[in-house]
């Protein structure tokens, strides 16, 4: 299992309502969660096998900005 972090533009509950059915359409994410009390926004993904590529893709399709934290 890999854990991944990303910075994103995810900022209320509306914006998380609107990327939970893209998140969770996803087959390879196990977990993910949002922290809009951080400054950066961050998502954080659990997955076996999915490219962090693949889950800014994702996450660019319901219309969000999303890099990768190092």
């Amino acid at each position: 299992m890999e854990t991944l972090k990303f910075k994103t533009t995810i900022n209320c509950g509306g914006c998380i309502a609107k990327v939970t059915p893209f998140l969770n359409g996803e087959k390879g994410i196990e977990k993910w969660e949002i922290d809009t009390n951080n400054a950066d926004k961050v998502l954080t993904v659990e997955t076996a096998d999915l490219s962090a590529q693949k889950i800014i893709e994702t996450v660019k399709k319901s219309g969000f900005k999303i890099e990768l934290l190092k």
